[in-house]
């Protein structure tokens, strides 16, 4: 079986025109280092933009459910839009994703497997982080209900729900010594993970050496 596998970045057009140029700039970093991938910018909290594009962009047999963005508020701080924004990308565009790529899969007949980054945050509470929690707790729910669902017809669905890890979002808030040492308390390595750590348990599941994993969430340097 030929595999091809897509990843899709959100691009926050809302947000400025630097933040799009931004992302912009990764795009093509990302094409010059690996020439056989086709790298798409797209909102994807756009429902209606995303299915066109997904429908352009041909067979997909694995899917990494990578894009998300994170909200650190204090509840009482927290917003209309800002539950709207969270929700419409780490929860709504993962759903819209995820039922277009497996349509074609269950048309085409055959198998393929789906990856969700969760979080430990839909596992456990964390300060300030009321929103982005609630919707790590539904991309988890989210996952289980389609690991029964597609189960039958040999599509896999599992979630990868790792603790702090030193993206650029993730540096953002954990670079704080005082903020991040009692985290680093509670994790028995001392440590944060890396984009590599997560990289391996993600492959590790699409391939065919997790043929049998199916809803179970991995919880990669976990804090418990």
């Amino acid at each position: 079986m030929q595999y091809m596998i897509r990843m899709m970045l959100p691009s926050a057009v809302n947000s400025g025109t630097a933040q799009c140029c931004q992302v912009n700039f990764r795009a093509t970093a990302l094409k010059d280092e690996f020439v056989s991938i086709t790298p798409i910018t797209l909102d994807i909290s756009n429902w209606n933009k995303t299915k066109e594009v997904l429908r352009d962009i041909g067979a997909v047999d694995l899917l990494v459910n990578n894009a998300g963005e994170g909200l650190i508020k204090a509840l009482q701080d927290v917003e209309e839009e800002d539950i709207d924004r969270i929700f419409d990308i780490n929860v709504k565009a993962l759903i819209n994703v995820t039922q277009s790529v497996t349509e074609d899969l269950l048309r085409r007949k055959l198998l393929g497997s789906i990856v969700n980054l969760s979080s430990q945050a839909a596992l456990v509470g964390l300060l300030n982080h009321t929103v982005y929690c609630a919707s790590k707790g539904a991309v988890d729910a989210f996952t289980r209900a389609c690991a029964l669902e597609l189960g039958p017809y040999n599509i896999r669905v599992n979630s990868v729900n790792p603790t702090v890890i030193l993206t650029e979002m993730g540096r953002k808030w954990w670079s704080d010594p005082d903020r991040a040492k009692p985290m680093l308390s509670k994790i028995p390595l001392g440590r944060f993970g890396g984009v590599d750590d997560i990289v391996s348990t993600v492959l590790f599941l699409l391939s065919d050496k997790a043929s049998k994993k199916n809803i179970a969430p991995v919880h990669p340097k976990n804090q418990r």
